[in-house]
C-alpha cells in the first residue's frame, strides 16, 4: 500500500485550490506550505486535510476550506509587529498561520475542548506566540486593540465592539449574513471615528455562537 503523499497534496492544494482564488501574497503562500494542515486536522479526517471542503471539528463546527483560510490572511495581512485576535480557535490551524505572521495571537474558542488540543498541538510545533482562552467572545474580548481580528463564524450584523476593538489601521476579518447568502468583509479602522468596509467574497461558515441574531420586524 502506497504512503499517503502529504508533500505532494500540500502542493496541490496550494496551486489547485489557493493560487486559482487570486491568493498571491507570497508570505502566505511560504505559511501555508509550511504549516502542516493535517497535524491540525483531526485524525480521522487526516487524509483530506488538503480538500476542498470544510472539514467537521465536533460540537457543530467545522475547520474552514484552505482558499477560505487563504483569503482571510491574505485579506488580513498581519505584518510582525501585529498583534492579532483569533475569534473561534477551532483545530488551531489557522491560529499557527497567524503565528507566523503576527508578533502575537490571541485566540479565544467557547468550547474548551478545541482550546485544549489547540494548545498541544501548537505546542508540538514549537509555537509559543499564541494566548489561548476558552469563553465567550460573541461580545468582544478584552479592552485592547488589535492590528489584526479575525472572526471565523458567520454574524448576522457586524457588532460595534469589533470595530472598537481595532488599532487604528487595524484589520477585521468577518462573514455577515444569513445562509445561504453570507459575505466575507474586510473592515479596517481609518480614523479614530472612521472605517472603510470591502467586500471580498461570497461564502458561508457556521454562525458565532451567542452573536446577535439578526433582528425581526413585528408587524
Amino acid at each position: 500500500m502506497t504512503a499517503f503523499n502529504f508533500e505532494l497534496a500540500r502542493h496541490n492544494m496550494i496551486e489547485q485550490q489557493i493560487r486559482p482564488w487570486e491568493v498571491l501574497d507570497q508570505r502566505v503562500l511560504d505559511t501555508l506550505a509550511r504549516v502542516p494542515r493535517e497535524d491540525f486536522t483531526p485524525e480521522r479526517y487526516r487524509k483530506l486535510a488538503f480538500s476542498d471542503v470544510a472539514i467537521p471539528l465536533g460540537h457543530g463546527e467545522v475547520m474552514l476550506k484552505p482558499n477560505v483560510e487563504g483569503r482571510i490572511l491574505q485579506a488580513l495581512a498581519a505584518q510582525p509587529t501585529d498583534h492579532a485576535l483569533e475569534v473561534g480557535t477551532g483545530g488551531g490551524y489557522l491560529t499557527a498561520c497567524l503565528a507566523r505572521l503576527a508578533a502575537s495571537v490571541v485566540s479565544v474558542d467557547i468550547v474548551s475542548e478545541f482550546t485544549e488540543t489547540a494548545r498541544q498541538k501548537l505546542k508540538a510545533h514549537g509555537v509559543n506566540n499564541v494566548a489561548l482562552h476558552s469563553g465567550d467572545a460573541s461580545g468582544g474580548w478584552g479592552e485592547r486593540r488589535y492590528n489584526v481580528i479575525a472572526v471565523t463564524g458567520s454574524v448576522a450584523e457586524v457588532a460595534e465592539v469589533w470595530r472598537q476593538s481595532l488599532s487604528l489601521g487595524g484589520r477585521l476579518f468577518i462573514v455577515v449574513g444569513q445562509p445561504p447568502v453570507m459575505e466575507a468583509l474586510l473592515i479596517t479602522r481609518v480614523g479614530e471615528r472612521e472605517w472603510s468596509r470591502e467586500s471580498l467574497f461570497d461564502t458561508e461558515l457556521p454562525p458565532l455562537r451567542n452573536a446577535a441574531p439578526v433582528k425581526t420586524f413585528e408587524f
